[in-house]
């Protein structure tokens, strides 16, 4: 035979090896004798399934490997998939799918009545008051000596840094009545009394209760009712009329460690101002290095009621009472 001969005389080219050749294949496994079963893995450990059943597993978040397949050869099909549990056996499970079938992944909290007010009053404000921000920085250095005092003379005489900027503000408030109003719609109107509201943090939301006349009561008398005030905030036994009914806001974070943030009116109001906290700074006095306690404040306007001007000058003035606090006091 001319054609065998002439493939074993033939020579690999460039010197290069012929590669050996394949080893035969191994028997195929007979069929009915029992020594297959079925779901068992192909040779190589790979598990058989068809590309449907392939597609609708991933679907379902179930993994091949727990599933014993009925088709040909142990091979996993579609009614395999359908017949298996989402679980795959405890473990196949998807993090995806496991989230999706969960049941109680939420809550749903009613509104309290507080907090619909609250939210009523912040559309009233964010959108249709035309509002811009005056941030300032005070140097509180004076009024933290001025508490550390107070405090060493007993508890009847200790006050906080909330304390002493209500106080603050009030007189500021009575020397500059175009901040003390409201907008009315149609007219824009000048309280000739101070009513301070302190926003409270509650549980559901927030409350601002009111301290009436608050240039006319003394630091401690502030302080005072203003702990009261808190207290039965917190407790939900204020009666409507004490967080109704002021004329200027004021909303501190400093206690939270917050530096600096904006407030949201509260209409008709013309203003609240946003209270950060105390910190040590560097500071440069009188050409001098020095370490001082800086407080910034950021007062939200309603530009229909005051201006740029206004505003500025109404800080101008709170920053006299906190820079000199014995004012406060006298």
């Amino acid at each position: 035979m001319l054609f065998p001969r002439l493939l074993r005389s033939r020579k690999p080219k460039h010197g290069h090896l012929r590669a050996p050749p394949r080893p035969p294949a191994a028997p195929a496994a007979p069929r009915g004798n029992g020594s297959s079963r079925p779901g068992a893995p192909a040779a190589g450990g790979r598990q058989r399934s068809s590309p449907l059943a392939r597609r609708l597993a991933t679907e379902k978040g179930i993994q091949l490997g727990g599933i014993q397949g009925t088709g040909p050869g142990g091979r996993i099909v579609k009614r395999d998939i359908e017949n298996a549990k989402g679980t795959g056996g405890g473990a196949g499970r998807s993090a995806a799918a496991e989230r999706l079938a969960t049941e109680g992944d939420f809550k749903d909290v009613p509104l309290t009545q507080i907090r619909k007010t609250i939210a009523k009053r912040l559309i009233e404000s964010n959108g249709p008051i035309p509002t811009f921000f005056l941030t300032a920085e005070f140097d509180a250095t004076r009024a933290a000596e001025l508490r550390t005092q107070l405090t060493e003379m007993g508890d009847q005489y200790k006050v906080s840094f909330n304390d002493i900027v209500i106080k603050a503000v009030a007189l500021s408030l009575a020397e500059h009545a175009e901040v003390n109003a409201h907008w009315m719609g149609d007219k824009i109107r000048h309280f000739n009394r101070i009513h301070v509201a302190m926003a409270v943090a509650v549980e559901d939301g927030l409350i601002t209760p009111v301290l009436f006349d608050a240039d006319r009561m003394t630091l401690w008398e502030i302080s005072e009712k203003a702990r009261d005030l808190a207290k039965r905030a917190r407790e939900r036994k204020l009666l409507p009329d004490e967080y109704t009914g002021s004329t200027f806001s004021v909303s501190n974070l400093g206690m939270f460690g917050i530096d600096q943030f904006t407030a949201i009116i509260n209409p008709p109001e013309a203003g609240i101002l946003a209270i950060g906290g105390v910190e040590e700074k560097p500071v440069v006095s009188d050409g001098q290095l020095e370490v001082r306690q800086r407080m910034r404040v950021t007062m939200s306007c309603d530009h229909r009621v005051i201006d740029g001007a206004t505003g500025a000058k109404f800080l101008q003035t709170v920053r006299q009472y906190i820079e000199n606090p014995l004012s406060l006091i006298i």
